[in-house]
């Protein structure tokens, strides 16, 4: 029977795993190495940490001269009733409320400011290392959870490492200024008030186990539930049209659950702890009590300074308590740390090797040689020696059922990653020897996938090139066929597109892609479906817009517009992955290969983009 109660208490105080977690836990991690890790970002505010430091002398000093003029009150004023020495213990009791009062103030503000200038850094660096992330890791991880530990678990890291750290240095200070005093007025009463000490110390380290588990289990818990609202809320058409509400609802309510069951682990251990500390605190209080009453009993001992004696035992044991419970908060913030040095240890799968070369604007001469790849954790080939190349100022178009690996080199070209096999050259030069942010800036894109920020139709079309004036911007627009649509908008070129352009239609999101790309000015292009969204009268009037932007520069298309295809230097046929034919459009309808099956496939799916008979279209 005594197995019952331990077996019940340590279901209580333990958090149990779960087989099917979103988001896994993050590797453990000893608290010298988070220490290590966090405290460069302290650089900033590192003058200002002698101030606290001595902020952390001061204000125990002043909170025990205040208990001590209440032995004085006590023996000189209350016990012999003279109020003579009143007006000045009362003047020097104001002067240390002031004293301690400015002192708050200014510690306050300084910590805070010391606190922030770190979050600041740390945010910062996070944030700018998950954006120098591949491809690859964002298609691995739940967006929401990687908010969850940009916001939420900096945070509980600054409590690790600043204000915990700050706390415990003023909390030691107070032991040491409490214990002179003790020491000073009866040294044997403070030997046996310190008898209980070690039980404070073992208490802490045997629960702060248990709290570090439940607090793991919480943030992971808190990344779950902020990827299932991201991933939901960011879909809600699909879910709506689907009638999922129930079934997101359901997925959501259930991370809940795992988070209120770690929560009330943790709850359940503060509720033990509590108690525990307790116990043990009014066990040396009482002991003490009993020994000092004796004392003053054989006159050994005045009235105030055994009342003093108990304050300043009450004094002593508040901040061994407290570093007690810090020491748990310290466990608690190293899971929020252990997640942030999770995010932080990730490397980009494509990196700028070291004497990486310049490129100032490029001539535009691509090529892909034996190019082989496939994508992180697949088996399958996205692409299997593909080789060909388009000369400066040249256009070629890649064509293919979907899935045949299209968009894949679409994404080598701007190195999003870097292939498996072969090389992608620009100039001449591997790609993989050139910076990186270079390279990028002389491709201009317009992608598959129509990418629109919450922001002014003027943002987005000047995220192409931040620095363009309104000239431009407006020139852009008419060039993409997007000034008529731009102009009947509530506040014209200031109007807020919503998230994801959620305020337009989807062609019309196109075509301020297609500004975007025309603004900046690049000399490689690169279309991937640049008419997706668009009606044929609307596809139609862009055709010379288009041709405008590709003449002189290098133009990789993937398109199921004939007329773009037609244009092409060369068209590249594409089939799970590998070239099987490749020619101009003529040469490959005469060839009667896969680009003339694919061409009559879809001769019955509507007239041509030019008002051409219903053969004016080709699967991409």
């Amino acid at each position: 029977m005594a197995r019952v109660p331990r077996h019940v208490l340590r279901r209580l105080l333990s958090v149990g795993e779960d087989p099917h977690a979103i988001v896994a836990a993050a590797p453990p991690v000893p608290l010298r190495r988070i220490f290590r890790r966090f405290w460069p970002y302290t650089r900033g505010g590192r003058r200002w940490l002698a101030l606290l430091l001595l902020f952390s002398l001061i204000g125990p000093v002043l909170d025990g001269a205040e208990v001590w003029i209440f032995k004085i009150v006590v023996d000189e004023v209350l016990v012999p009733r003279d109020l003579g020495p009143f007006l000045w213990i009362a003047l020097a009791y104001l002067g240390l409320v002031i004293g301690s009062g400015i002192l708050g103030f200014v510690d306050e503000v300084t910590s805070t400011w010391v606190s922030e200038r770190f979050l600041l850094a740390l945010r910062a660096d996070v944030f700018r290392h998950v954006q120098g992330l591949s491809l690859g890791f964002f298609a691995r991880r739940r967006l929401g959870d990687l908010l969850s530990r940009i916001t939420g678990d900096v945070d509980a890291v600054e409590t690790f490492l600043l204000s915990g750290v700050a706390n415990a240095l003023y909390y030691v200070v107070e032991v040491a200024v409490f214990l002179g005093l003790l020491f000073y007025l009866r040294w044997d009463l403070t030997l046996l008030a310190l008898v209980i000490v070690p039980l404070f110390w073992s208490a802490a380290r045997h629960f702060s186990r248990l709290i570090k588990d439940a607090s793991r289990e919480r943030r992971r818990r808190s990344g779950s539930l902020s990827a299932i609202a991201e991933e939901s809320l960011g879909n809600v058409a699909l879910v709506q049209a689907y009638n999922r509400q129930g079934w997101e609802q359901r997925r959501f309510e259930r991370e809940s659950l795992g988070k209120f069951r770690a929560a009330m682990t943790s709850a359940r251990i503060r509720a033990v702890y509590g108690p525990v500390v307790e116990v043990i605190e009014v066990t040396g209080a009482l002991a003490v009590m009993a020994l000092g009453t004796w004392k003053l009993a054989q006159g050994e001992l005045t009235l105030g300074g055994l009342l003093v004696f108990l304050a300043l035992i009450s004094k002593l044991y508040s901040p061994i308590r407290n570093l007690s419970h810090l020491s748990n908060t310290f466990f608690a913030a190293s899971a929020s740390a252990e997640r942030i040095i999770e995010l932080l240890d990730q490397r980009p799968q494509v990196v700028e090797t070291a004497g990486a070369r310049r490129l100032v604007r490029a001539r535009g001469d691509v090529e892909f040689d034996g190019v082989s790849f496939r994508y992180p954790g697949t088996s399958r080939w996205a692409l299997s020696g593909v080789s060909f190349q388009v000369a400066s100022g040249g256009t070629l178009a890649l064509v293919g059922a979907s899935g045949a690996g299209k968009s894949t080199a679409a994404k080598l070209l701007l190195r999003f990653y870097d292939p498996d096999q072969g090389v992608v050259r620009l100039d001449g030069t591997d790609l993989s020897e050139l910076r990186l942010a270079e390279l990028r800036e002389n491709v201009a894109v317009v992608l598959q996938e129509t990418l629109v920020f919450h922001g002014t139709v003027r943002e987005n079309i000047a995220y192409g090139r931040p620095e363009a004036t309104e000239a431009d911007i407006v020139a852009a627009a008419r060039a993409a066929d997007a000034e008529e649509f731009i102009r009947l908008l509530p506040e014209g070129y200031d109007t807020l597109v919503g998230q994801r352009g959620r305020m337009l239609s989807g062609g019309q999101c196109q075509r301020l892609a297609i500004a975007r790309a025309m603004i900046r000015d690049a000399p490689v292009l690169l279309l991937d479906e640049p008419t997706t969204g668009l009606d044929a009268r609307s596809g139609r009037r862009i055709m010379d817009p288009l041709r405008r932007l590709m003449a002189g520069r290098t133009t990789l298309v993937i398109s199921h517009n004939l007329l773009t295809v037609r244009d092409a230097t060369c068209i590249v046929v594409l089939d799970e992955g590998r070239v099987v034919e490749r020619g101009t459009h003529d040469e490959l309808l005469a060839r009667g290969g896969t680009y003339a099956r694919l061409h009559r496939l879809n001769a019955a799916t509507g007239p041509a983009l030019d008002g051409s008979s219903p053969t004016g279209r080709v699967l991409s």
